[in-house]
């Protein structure tokens, strides 16, 4: 059984236009999964064993489910099908746990663990991130599988249950079973389309790293007619030194985090990009970020620094006091060539030059995400972008990473192999928020584009990588 590139598109479309995506979105959004609430903990793994680990039996796979080497945290799906040791082998990713429900904050009667489909709209909790996501690249697989008869590479399937708390236990996990999951390619999906309409591919990610600065000043707050003028007020201080860090429109002051110029791939590659996040998005204001780039390169192509949060006093009963102490809650994100094990120590480095000494800076729980790139160059993301255009007649956005972050730095770095997302959301669809949602266009789009990316893996012409003894 041989079939075509065009049969595989074809039985694609009829599973989602006959309503099967729907109705398996529908199963898997029903499914709590919510890695950020201990008492869900049932569910991550009901997630796995009872949804997915059957369903890819069923195609031919040797699955294995595993406990996460860090306690507490979900657990671990691997699915093998090896075929041909000639031939690729490629790891797909996804994640099945999401974040907490937000229950009572959903409009029109819309329950996040029930999907709703209104106009274009699929409403649920994990549609976009990630469940949505995985489903539309697994459905493709079957629909390669349905008229191939096999898939012409060797697949390897990861799904986590943690990435919503930071994706504990997923470097040590890949490190353990770094032989299992080697391969040639890792193909994935995840976060937004640089616009709606239009297919996008990034090769990695911004880094991200959280961290605090707070002032202390003294014990308790003291009248402000009495003391005002002689006490220092530990807010208006902390503002200047958030001031001495980056400028009135954003510009990054700590010459540690400013990156170097952009090489001519990565300009070129955004040349034509432009940021969209369609009609339910932010307008973009075109007089933030740095100044001597466009706006598709300050996302894509520099740092950015941004005040997640800034406390002083009682914002919501002022008094007529000098507050004790400030806090402001920080985030930084990167791209390669910016030393993250330097990032801190840089930012002590500057605030002590600029007089603020006395201000404390401490890293965030949360767990720092390294960045990753691949040159939009390189022969695999060119490849995928061939792929996309004869799928859809248009040639892709093509960024050199994701303007967010993931643990993309587990699979380019530790692992070892080229990286390539394709996602199929955009960024207005309240991922993180009550009503998220993914666009039926996009679910429906993207289902074909992934089939024809893993109907052209099973072809000629495809880098291949590690056979060659190099890497692409």
């Amino acid at each position: 059984m041989n079939g075509s590139r065009a049969g595989a598109l074809a039985r694609a479309m009829d599973y989602f236009d006959r309503g099967g995506f729907v109705a398996d979105l529908a199963r898997r959004v029903a499914i709590p999964s919510a890695s950020q609430e201990p008492e869900r903990a049932p569910a991550l793994v009901a997630y796995l064993a009872e949804e997915w680990q059957p369903w890819l039996v069923e195609r031919g796979y040797s699955v294995t489910l595993h406990d996460n080497p860090v306690a507490g945290y979900g657990p671990f799906l691997i699915g093998r099908r090896l075929e041909d040791a000639a031939r690729p082998t490629v790891l797909t990713y996804g994640h099945g746990d999401v974040i907490r429900g937000q229950d009572e904050q959903w409009s029109n009667g819309r329950s996040p663990w029930r999907l709703s489909v209104e106009g274009e709209r699929f409403y649920g909790r994990g549609t976009a991130d990630n469940k949505g996501q995985h489903s539309i690249n697994l459905a493709a697989i079957d629909a390669v599988l349905d008229e191939r008869g096999r898939l012409g590479f060797n697949s390897t399937i990861l799904i986590e249950m943690g990435e919503e708390t930071g994706s504990p236990g997923l470097a040590e996990f890949c490190r353990r079973h770094r032989e299992t999951l080697a391969a040639d390619l890792l193909l994935a999906s995840d976060g937004p389309r640089i616009e709606p309409a239009r297919a996008t591919v990034f090769g990695g990610t911004r880094g991200t790293i959280n961290f605090s600065l707070t002032l202390d000043c003294r014990e308790g707050a003291h009248h402000s007619g009495n003391w005002g003028g002689l006490l220092a007020n530990p807010g208006i201080v902390l503002a200047h030194a958030l001031a001495a860090i980056a400028d009135r429109r954003g510009q990054i002051a700590v010459p540690e985090w400013r990156p170097a110029s952009l090489s001519n791939s990565v300009r070129m590659a955004l040349a034509d990009a432009q940021v969209d996040g369609g009609a339910d998005g932010p307008a973009i204001d075109r007089d933030w970020g740095e100044a001597s780039l466009t706006p598709a390169e300050r996302v894509f192509g520099w740092n950015s620094f941004e005040v997640l949060a800034f406390r002083t006093g009682n914002p919501e009963r002022p008094v007529n006091a000098i507050p004790p102490s400030a806090v402001a809650h920080c985030q930084l994100r990167f791209v390669v060539g910016t030393d993250p094990d330097d990032i801190l120590p840089a930012l002590r480095r500057h605030l002590d030059r600029h007089g603020f000494r006395q201000v404390t800076l401490a890293p965030a729980k949360e767990p720092m995400m390294r960045a990753t790139r691949l040159d939009p160059d390189n022969p695999w993301a060119r490849w995928a972008a061939r792929s996309i255009a004869g799928t859809t007649g248009q040639p892709p956005a093509l960024l050199p990473n994701l303007g967010g972050s993931l643990p993309n730095d587990v699979f380019a770095e530790l692992i070892g192999m080229p990286t390539i997302w394709v996602p199929h959301s955009y960024a207005a669809c309240s991922q993180h928020a009550p009503d998220e949602h993914l666009l039926v266009p996009i679910a429906r789009e993207g289902l074909g584009i992934m089939t024809g990316l893993f109907w052209d893996l099973g072809e000629a012409g495809t880098p291949l990588a590690r056979h060659e003894g190099e890497t692409p």
